[in-house]
This record gives structure tokens, C-alpha cells and sequence, in this order.
């Protein structure tokens, strides 16, 4: 199909029967309408819907407790900065029967995966196998077109204090970031161990709700924000810095401020400025589902949904800055392209992506960008070194140069079929792909 006005996006999707889960990836649609109700079921329910319709200067920042390094893994090795040629790629199925499945998260030095089904339970996989159910917060959360379980991260000191964080919506469908603990048995998690950090009013739309969250090598945790709904962002969220949407946020979990139930990291870049929220480290985003951190040298990566046209990739390095104060464009900038107003934009002060792909006719390159990891595993050492992600839609895979220059064109590797909804990377840096399939797949 081809992109129409927000208010008649995706009236053709039909063509994909789509079948099944994730729902943020109707965030890539850049409808003008709420995605379905929460009774409803994944992203089937939302696509049918559809279907049917200037930065600051820099400072250093202080560095709280690291992640340690798996004493299990090898330490990753760099690559030279040039670009690398296109290699072959292979997804083997690695686990399945995993319902719902939109990402896989570890714990640092821990062998086991656990899989995130947007319904709301964390499933622990070991050795290719579903071993049992780690965290059920089903009953807590709104499931449902974009809404659900959609983020799980494990602190830095997981193996000590038994401590991990989750971001979903709560049955008004509000943003929600809790802290949990292990229970008795280290392969469950305490239910009644909730402890609510942060609840982000999303009142007005279904859609855009952000997903994945990241302790960074900084040893805060991150926490992408959409930018609050609806297509072609009418609030203007993505440019504001009095709203915590559309935005990369970043929060101290190992102390706590006045009034707050965290901590903020006091060189975030618009602390004590008025009419600016103290979390925002980076801004002008649309819905970053996914974003990572490379294990190698902490440089950030963002996969930013796009809206009608463009989808786009975001580095930034942390010799950088690693995304401090930066603005990343939305709803200015469609990718590096002119969104509000269509043409001669001023494009001052933003950071363009690092690569982009188009659409195509009836979405046959991709509608929806799936961020995973920069390979820094050792079974493929001609992976190393590479950033790959997939896109929902065209179920494609590409990679790009994690050490290339500032302005690349993906390499299209692999046209898998799946609809692809996350990645995920074990304690060794190997990496995995998820899909609507329900089963878990490893890239060789």
C-alpha cells in the first residue's frame, strides 16, 4: 500500500493476515486514531483497528556502581572503523510456545533468558527450553493493541539484591515503571514486592507507549517514552521538554530525591531549568521501542518508530556524550526528512539519524523499525562489531557499521518472513530475534 494521510494510514494492511502480538508496532502506523480497547489482544486487534481506518554543553557524568562483566564471557573485541561487506545470516529456532513474545532481557552473568509476553508474564528459557514463569502481572496492566507488559530490566547487582524493574501500562493506560524483587525461590519473583517508581500520565491515546528499558554502563536505568499517541504528534510532545513523552529518560534507582521515589542523576541535562523535566536526557523522539547500549564501549542505539514515510537508526557515542541533551528530530524531522512543515525545515541543532529506510509500495520494506544489538558474541566472529536490526512489517533484517561513519545505508541481510517483534543478546553476546510466532530465534 502506499502511505496515505495520517487519518487513512494502513487502510490496506489487510495483506499481511496479521495474526498476532506486539502492539507497538502500530506505533509505526502513524495513525490518527486510539488503538483498540484493552480487551482486545495484541497487535492483532490494534492493526485490524488501523486496518480499518538546542542542546546543552556537555558535562561528565558521574558513574554510580557498574555492571559487572561476566566472568563466564570473553571480553568483547573491537572491530576497525571501517564499513564491513554483507555477510550471510541464518535465524534458527532456539525456543518456542511463548505467546505474545515481544523481547528477550538477562541478568547480568546469568546464563537463563527471559522472555517478555506482552500479556504480562516474564518467562524464564534455559537451554532452549521454557523452564517456568518468572513474574504473572497480568491482573495489574491494560493488554491490548500497544498497551501491556513492555519492558524488563535487571540491575547491575541482580545476582546480589535480587532486584529488576518493569514498564507497562496500568489499566488506565498510563506508563508505569515498578521495581521488583526475587522471592524465596531465585526462579520466581515476588508478586507482592511491587514498589510503583514512576506513573506517566498517557490519558488521551492507546498508541505510542515506548517499550524496552536499559540499565546504561553508567549504571542508571533508561526508559524510552513514545510521544503520547495519536499520529503526527498533535500535543507537539516530541519537541517539548515540560513533557516527559517522546523522550529517552534516565533515573537513579539507588537513591531517592524529596518527593520522589528515585533518584535524579544530577548531570541530566535540563536539571533545575524551568518548565523542563528533570528525567529527559534525550528528546524528539516518536515511539523508541527499542534502544541499546553497546556492551563494547557504551554508545547508545535508538530504533525510532517512524510515521508515515522513513524509519530510522540513532547512534550516539558515548565519547559524545552518549545522547545527552540531544534532539533527535521528531516531529520536525521524519528520519532526515521534513515532517512539520513538509518542506525547507530548519534542521539546526538536531542530530540526524545514522541510517534510514523508506516504506516502499504498500510497506514492502518495512512500516515499523525493530532496534536489537551491536554483535559482541564469540560464536560469529564475522558478526562482530555490526548493528542489526529487523523491521516488523517486511519481517527484513539488516545490519550497519556499529564503528562506520555518521551517515550509512543499512545492508539488507536477510528477508526472514516473521514479523518480527524484538531482539534480545544472552550473558555472551550472542543475539536472538523474536516474532509473532511465539518462538525465539538465534542469529548465526
Amino acid at each position: 500500500m502506499s502511505r496515505k494521510p495520517i487519518e487513512n494510514s494502513h487502510s490496506q494492511l489487510t495483506g499481511f493476515a496479521i495474526a498476532v502480538v506486539v502492539a507497538m508496532l502500530v506505533a509505526a502506523c502513524g495513525s490518527g486514531r486510539a488503538t483498540s480497547s484493552p480487551t482486545s489482544s495484541g497487535l492483532a486487534s490494534a492493526a485490524a483497528s488501523i486496518a480499518a481506518s538546542a542542546s546543552p554543553t556537555p558535562e561528565p557524568t558521574p558513574t554510580p556502581t557498574p555492571t559487572p562483566t561476566p566472568t563466564s564471557a570473553p571480553s568483547p573485541t573491537p572491530v576497525p572503523a571501517t564499513l564491513m561487506p554483507a555477510v550471510p545470516i541464518t535465524l534458527t529456532a532456539f525456543a518456542t510456545g511463548l505467546p505474545n513474545l515481544i523481547g528477550i532481557s538477562t541478568a547480568p552473568g546469568d546464563p537463563r533468558l527471559f522472555a517478555v509476553e506482552q500479556q504480562g508474564r516474564v518467562v524464564i528459557v534455559s537451554g532452549g527450553k521454557v523452564t517456568g514463569t518468572f513474574l504473572d502481572i497480568s491482573a495489574r496492566l491494560a493488554f491490548g493493541g500497544e498497551r501491556g507488559l513492555l519492558g524488563l530490566a535487571f540491575h547491575p547487582q541482580f545476582a546480589t539484591n535480587g532486584r529488576f524493574f518493569v514498564r507497562y501500562t496500568d489499566p488506565s493506560g498510563n506508563l508505569r515503571i515498578s521495581e521488583f524483587q526475587v522471592g524465596s525461590n531465585p526462579a520466581a519473583a515476588n508478586p507482592a514486592s511491587e514498589r510503583v517508581l514512576l506513573t506517566i500520565p498517557h490519558p488521551n491515546f492507546a498508541n505510542h507507549n515506548g517499550g524496552r528499558i536499559e540499565f546504561g554502563p553508567d549504571g542508571y536505568l533508561y526508559i524510552g517514552t513514545g510521544d503520547g499517541g495519536s499520529g503526527g504528534d498533535p500535543n507537539n510532545h516530541g519537541q517539548s521538554l515540560a513533557t516527559r513523552l517522546g523522550k529517552l529518560l534516565r533515573i537513579d534507582v539507588d537513591h531517592v530525591d524529596p518527593g520522589l521515589a528515585y533518584a535524579i542523576p544530577p548531570s541530566n541535562p535540563f536539571v533545575g531549568q524551568a518548565d523542563s523535566a528533570a528525567e529527559i536526557w534525550s528528546y524528539g523522539l516518536r515511539n523508541p521501542y527499542t534502544f541499546s547500549f553497546d556492551r563494547l564501549n557504551g554508545d547508545l542505539w535508538i530504533a525510532d518508530v517512524g510515521q508515515d514515510a522513513y524509519e530510522e537508526i540513532d547512534r550516539a557515542t558515548a565519547a559524545s556524550g552518549g545522547g545527552r541533551g540531544t534532539d533527535f528530530g521528531w516531529s520536525f524531522m521524519e528520519a532526515g526528512h521534513c515532517y512539520k512543515p513538509g518542506s525547507d525545515c530548519i534542521k539546526d541543532g538536531m542530530t540526524l539519524p545514522l541510517a534510514e529506510y523508506a516504506h516502499g509500495s504498500g510497506d514492502s520494506i518495512g512500516c515499523a523499525v525493530i532496534g536489537g544489538y551491536v554483535y559482541r558474541g564469540h560464536l560469529h566472529p564475522e558478526l562482530a562489531g555490526r548493528y542489526f536490526f529487523g523491521d516488523y512489517c517486511s519481517g527484513r533484517i539488516w545490519d550497519v557499521t556499529a564503528a562506520g561513519p555518521a551517515s550509512q545505508a543499512p545492508q539488507d541481510l536477510l528477508q526472514s518472513g516473521l514479523r518480527i517483534t524484538g531482539w534480545g543478546q544472552d550473558s555472551s553476546g550472542e543475539l536472538y530475534v523474536t516474532a509473532t510466532s511465539g518462538v525465539i530465534y538465534r542469529l548465526a
